[in-house]
């Protein structure tokens, strides 16, 4: 070991037992960045990660000063874990929201973010090289989760009377989320003519890196339309063959966004326009954050509904049904999920419907390399998928509400403020 670390020393090489401490605020900037600028993780994941650690700054900064990861041990661990259990946070981060003790699995993952931090200071060479992980002795996979926020699924009568509740622009945006299991959004970032096929009643869900938009797990999947979605659709897009395919509540024919008419490309060349103005110089390019914002502002430009909007209006049905307490359009997604495991859909199948890993251990399913092997023919999950969804209650309400607008009689929109 002597004449290794000589060695070393001589060549002007990391010796094997040499290590650089850094405070604890350093570490998590290195790790962000190794995350943005190696890694690419995407924004949302870094974005969690730091308001993640952000509680372990917070815990230092209380009165228990800098610590360097050379002092960093298993007892400052447990001692951040009880700190953790006694703070109380306003859930989504909103400051007018009541606070509230942190549940189980927000501790659970914020100590799996510091473990990970960590994991990245020892292979860094920030902590002894003699010593652990100070978050691995806490066993957090054998964690038990006490307090969480249950999943509390629609009944059949409360799918439809969710549905019956919507009103024009609200009807066709749940009804889609709520028959192809797309994550919200998903939905608000399919383009025309670019995801959707209706002649072959398909949409397809992609990856759009050049509009500033992925998909959350990066796979692409195709998901087959049942008919009556097919002309809900239809009915919802008016002939429109550009854009957005679910616009905002204020638009309609005669008041069309600002960015109207635009396909993928040309709305990719808007994004890059504004990007240069906006960019200082070669030698300083816009943060990934930046550049986001001017994607979103695009989309909004071309008349995209925004995220929390789908929230915000999922909110206020569930309210009018008595179901306060469900707050995220996600749950639609979960009605979805169930909806095949009840009809006895193939496992393999409700992966790809999904958009999850299709082998390994993420599926949950157990196929492992088996799920690599095997391919399925189209034709088949197109039927599993129509067995599953035509015989619901719900869908007798969509295809109810297309009988009266075939009919003639639809009731108009509901006006909203502009702002909206």
């Amino acid at each position: 070991m002597a004449a290794q670390i000589n060695a070393q020393l001589l060549v002007g090489a990391p010796a094997a037992l040499s290590f650089e401490p850094v405070s604890v605020l350093e570490l998590r900037q290195r790790w962000l960045d190794h995350h943005e600028q190696i890694l690419r993780s995407s924004i949302q994941t870094v974005n969690r990660y730091r308001t993640a650690t952000e509680h372990l700054i917070r815990f230092f900064n209380d009165g228990r000063g800098t610590l360097s990861t050379a002092h960093f041990q298993t007892m400052h661990a447990e001692a951040f874990v009880r700190y953790l259990r006694g703070i109380k946070v306003a859930p989504n981060g909103h400051r007018n929201s009541k606070k509230r003790p942190l549940l189980d699995k927000g501790i659970q993952y914020i100590l799996e973010a510091c473990r990970t931090m960590f994991s990245y200071a020892l292979k860094r060479r920030h902590m002894p090289p003699y010593s652990d992980n100070p978050f691995a002795a806490l066993q957090l996979e054998k964690m038990p989760i006490d307090h969480c926020r249950p999943v509390v699924l629609l009944t059949p009568d409360q799918e439809r009377e969710f549905l019956e509740a919507c009103d024009e622009w609200q009807f066709p945006i749940f009804a889609t989320l709520l028959f192809t299991g797309m994550r919200p959004g998903e939905l608000t970032h399919l383009l025309l003519p670019d995801d959707l096929d209706l002649e072959r009643r398909l949409i397809f869900i992609r990856n759009k890196p050049r509009l500033g938009w992925k998909v959350k797990t990066r796979n692409e999947r195709a998901i087959p339309l049942v008919e009556p979605l097919v002309d809900l659709l239809r009915i919802t897009l008016a002939g429109r063959s550009t854009g957005p395919v679910f616009l905002r509540r204020r638009f309609s024919l005669d008041h069309l966004p600002l960015l109207t008419g635009k396909v993928a490309r040309s709305l990719e060349a808007e994004i890059e326009r504004r990007i240069e103005e906006a960019g200082p110089n070669a030698n300083q390019p816009l943060s990934r954050t930046a550049m986001a914002a001017i994607s979103r502002g695009v989309w909004r430009d071309a008349g995209a509904i925004k995220t929390d909007r789908l929230r915000s209006e999922f909110m206020s049905l569930t309210a009018d049904i008595g179901l306060p307490e469900l707050t995220c359009a996600k749950l639609l997604r979960h009605q979805f999920a169930t909806c095949l495991q009840d009809a006895n859909v193939d496992p393999l199948i409700r992966n790809e419907l999904m958009g999850h890993s299709a082998a390994g251990t993420q599926s949950g399913i157990g196929l492992g390399m088996t799920g690599v092997y095997t391919h399925t023919r189209f034709v088949t999950k197109r039927r599993q998928l129509e067995s599953a969804l035509l015989g619901r209650d719900a869908m007798a309400v969509v295809i109810r509400w297309l009988e009266t607008r075939r009919n003639g009689v639809a009731e108009p929109a509901s006006k909203l403020p502009d702002s909206r």
